[in-house]
């Protein structure tokens, strides 16, 4: 039995964030009935596209059913209110106060029914002089600090690779809808959530939260290194980069040895996390000299073999196809109508050695009107 069998979700929510999230909750076994309009989620028409299925909509919308209902029309709106009043929770990620002009909020819905855990997610939350900016992921990581802190040394400001604000705010939702369910246990009632993807994002800044609230400095941008420890970074080899990550004065003597520079390990500018991050240029070059003697593959292996944490730098092919990955369920096949089997990437946790993932890939656009009508006993209303 999955954790959260029996739950059931009312997902609102389009895009990334909310699906992201209510993605995470059917792996654990959450029913969740995705609510479309006629044209559908709107990643259904974002690629890359295999057969004609959006990859994008396939990988975030496992394990949903799919009803769509135009929200304009009152007997759509009342059958989407009717499936709210008998669910445990709603996620949505409309701007802030258009469920509400819809007949859909959390105050309206929480009447109806006291036990709902009424989920809100939104670039910058329900309250705050912000709340009504257009928010899209870019927009966030450029407003929360982290693109200010990231880029070459020297160099501009740069984005992270992934959408990681839509990303972040669809796990908290998560999160935060799991622990309302656990207090509705205590308490049986509901709650209502805000999520907001500025938050979220700036709440995981804990680099930058201890320079600027405790050291009062700014992030400066030092490329792959890390700002506040030393040899914390990707390092020349023959062939490309090794990354190594030491942080201990013993880890250093270790690596110091292995490099051929003993002395290193007395010497006073390298004596201490801080002074060896003052002296960052002395220390990469000391072990440049010896990486870039190297392939990759050799200065990883030697560097493992003392017992020093360090790697490759992967392409997304090599970190899901090498044998641990493989080992891990990283990659799960699932059952889709069009695609056959749909590679999917599940929630990573692992319960008492078992991960729960969604038993199916995503639904057909209404492909489950009647069996979600007979469920909430609504064919009449219908």
């Amino acid at each position: 039995m999955k954790p959260l069998s029996g739950i059931k979700v009312l997902d609102l929510s389009r895009v990334l964030a909310g699906p992201y999230c209510t993605a995470l909750l059917a792996d654990l076994g959450a029913e969740i009935i995705k609510l479309e309009p006629p044209q559908g989620d709107d990643y259904r028409h974002i690629g890359p596209f295999k057969d004609g299925e959006s990859a994008l909509f396939t990988l975030n919308n496992r394990g949903k059913k799919s009803l769509v209902l135009d929200l304009k029309n009152p007997a759509d709106l009342e059958l989407a209110q009717a499936i709210a009043a008998k669910v445990d929770v709603v996620v949505e990620n409309f701007r802030p106060g258009v469920a509400e002009r819809l007949g859909l909020g959390a105050e309206a819905l929480r009447a109806a029914n006291p036990r709902l855990v009424y989920c809100s997610i939104s670039g910058f939350g329900q309250q705050g002089p912000f709340r009504d900016l257009p928010a899209y992921d870019l927009v966030v990581q450029a407003m929360s600090g982290l693109m200010a802190g990231t880029g070459e040394e020297g160099g501009q400001p740069l984005k992270t690779g992934e959408s990681i604000a839509d990303l972040i705010a669809g796990l908290f939702a998560s999160w935060s809808i799991m622990a309302a369910l656990v207090g509705r246990n205590a308490s049986g009632q509901g709650a209502t959530l805000d999520v907001a993807m500025y938050d979220a994002l700036f709440s995981m800044l804990t680099t930058s939260h201890a320079l600027h609230l405790y050291a009062g400095l700014l992030p400066q941008r030092v490329g792959n290194r890390h700002p506040l420890s030393t040899p914390f970074g990707c390092f020349a080899t023959q062939d490309g980069q090794v990354a190594i990550a030491v942080l201990s004065g013993k880890h250093f003597a270790t690596l110091a040895a292995l490099i051929g520079a003993p002395e290193a390990a007395g010497d006073p500018r390298f004596a201490t996390d801080e002074s060896r991050t003052t002296h960052e240029p002395e220390v990469k070059a000391l072990i440049e000299a010896w990486s870039s003697q190297l392939t990759t593959e050799e200065a990883v292996a030697a560097l493992a073999g003392a017992g020093l944490p360090a790697a490759p730098i992967w392409d997304i092919a090599e970190a899901a196809g090498n044998a641990h990955a493989t080992a891990r369920g990283l990659v799960t096949p699932l059952p889709h109508a069009v695609l056959g089997m749909a590679p999917t990437v599940g929630q990573p946790v692992r319960f008492d050695g078992e991960k729960p993932v969604s038993a199916v890939s995503s639904p057909a656009l209404g492909g489950d009107r009647a069996a979600i009508l007979r469920e909430f006993g609504l064919e009449e209303i219908a």
